[in-house]
């Protein structure tokens, strides 16, 4: 069975069939039926042709669609539904301007500058108002210009051509005012585009600076009233009033954990002062040797110590700081490892031609969730085993430190009941040749094995 027709269309087959039974008829009364049926039909289909040029011109002009004709024929039927069409195109436009125009709102009250990236040219497609102040740029003033260019003389080049591996810039001086101190981050969020956030971090880095020498001048100050106070303890003694002898003692140890506490304090805020260091030729072998002595102190016999130097080079850096870094680790994989356990110091080549020194343990291990702020000062993963093993919680913000200063980085692993290793990884710009000075080092990994 055949579908059934839709009204219109059904209105435009009557009207044509009228118009050729009309044509017809006058045809076979004038004695010429089939030139008046064709002139009928021709008049039928210029119609038709009207009809369909008018609706062509409506939608080629992208105007608004007048009101449909009334009638009920085909044609009103279209222009009705291509009406209505137009209607709901024009509405989602609408709201897609508002859209547009709230997020604009949006992005102009921010106080942080947004610039939108051309991925590949580098170029600029858009910025906010915060943009101008922060970087000196305009829209659409600067639309379409390098963005290396504009913001001179920050080294974007190489940082844009990072794209989602970039580093975000923490502390750099505006290119619009060398004053305002800005952090930028960029944020690949398509294909073809990236957003750079541009933050005012002034204030940020003024109370930094001012927590720093607060914490420098307190240490430097406690330094005094506690070589007093150790002093006095040194004076008094057990011996003499037996009732006394665990109170001296307790403060004793007291007083020396408050000391170590200033020590390390003290040398935090010098490090974290310090934008470069002094380069000299560092003997790995004899800090390996010194490693393994301070470890075996530390341990008084109660773990295996085994000490592997397998790169057979030596660094560029400080020697003082690296040691002071190393020493830290080494001292926490003591204070952290049960009796009986495993402490391994390994000095081995890496990837890309640099090299890592590595401090395994078998110890309690660190819990995955802690893992990413274990170098924040004062962290503690357990408070009560830090107070038994006497640390300070500097000690790890110490190493990222100096690390960083040798543009080195820490990666730390970690599992529950199976212990932790701490890597301290060099580039191959840290690495040079071993002098012929530096003969005391284990040469021999099984050799350097010293057991409980």
């Amino acid at each position: 069975m055949p579908p059934t027709l839709q009204p219109p269309w059904q209105r435009t087959l009557a009207t044509l069939a009228l118009v050729l039974v009309a044509s017809l008829l006058v045809g076979l009364a004038v004695g010429h039926p089939w030139p008046a049926l064709a002139l009928g039909s021709l008049a039928l289909l210029a119609g038709h042709l009207l009809r369909l040029q008018r609706i062509t011109h409506l939608l080629d002009a992208r105007v608004r669609l007048p009101p449909p004709r009334p009638g009920g024929g085909a044609w009103t039927q279209v222009e009705r539904l291509l009406h209505r069409a137009r209607g709901e195109v024009r509405g989602r436009e609408r709201r897609l301007v508002e859209m547009m125009r709230a997020y604009r709102a949006v992005a102009a009250a921010l106080p942080d500058a947004l610039v939108v990236v051309d991925r590949n040219t580098q170029r600029l497609i858009w910025c906010n108002a915060a943009a101008g102040t922060l970087l000196g740029l305009r829209y659409p003033r600067d639309k379409g210009a390098s963005l290396v260019e504009r913001l001179q003389p920050l080294p974007l080049s190489h940082w844009l051509s990072a794209g989602r591996h970039a580093e975000p810039i923490v502390d750099a001086a505006s290119p619009a005012d060398p004053a305002i101190r800005i952090s930028l981050r960029l944020i690949p969020y398509s294909d073809a585009l990236w957003l750079l956030v541009a933050r005012d971090v002034g204030k940020l880095m003024r109370l930094e600076q001012m927590r720093r020498d607060f914490v420098a001048n307190v240490s430097h100050e406690l330094r005094t009233p506690l070589t007093v106070v150790h002093g006095y303890l040194d004076m008094l003694d057990p011996a003499d009033s037996g009732e006394w002898e665990p109170i001296i003692g307790e403060m004793r140890r007291q007083s020396q954990r408050m000391t170590q506490l200033v020590e390390d304090l003290l040398a935090l805020s010098r490090l974290e002062a310090q934008d470069a260091l002094v380069d000299e030729d560092v003997a790995v072998g004899p800090m390996l040797s010194t490693l393994r002595r301070e470890a075996e102190a530390l341990s008084q016999g109660r773990h295996a110590i085994v000490v592997e130097d397998l790169a057979g080079v030596d660094l560029l850096g400080s020697g003082r700081e690296l040691h002071s870094a190393f020493s830290n680790l080494v001292a926490n994989a003591v204070r952290y490892t049960p009796s009986g356990g495993r402490i391994a110091i390994r000095f081995a080549p890496a990837e890309a031609g640099g090299v890592a020194l590595t401090v395994e343990d078998s110890g309690y291990g660190i819990p995955e969730s802690h893992l990413p702020r274990l170098t924040e000062r004062f962290y503690r993963v357990s408070s009560s085993r830090t107070r038994e093993t006497g640390g300070t919680g500097l000690g790890l913000a110490i190493v990222k430190h100096v690390l960083q200063l040798h543009q080195a980085r820490l990666d730390i692993t970690s599992e529950v009941g199976r212990g932790s290793t701490f890597t301290c990884r060099f580039g191959a710009g840290r690495v040079i040749p071993r002098s012929k000075d530096s003969h005391e080092h284990p040469q021999d990994p099984h050799a350097s094995r010293q057991h409980a």
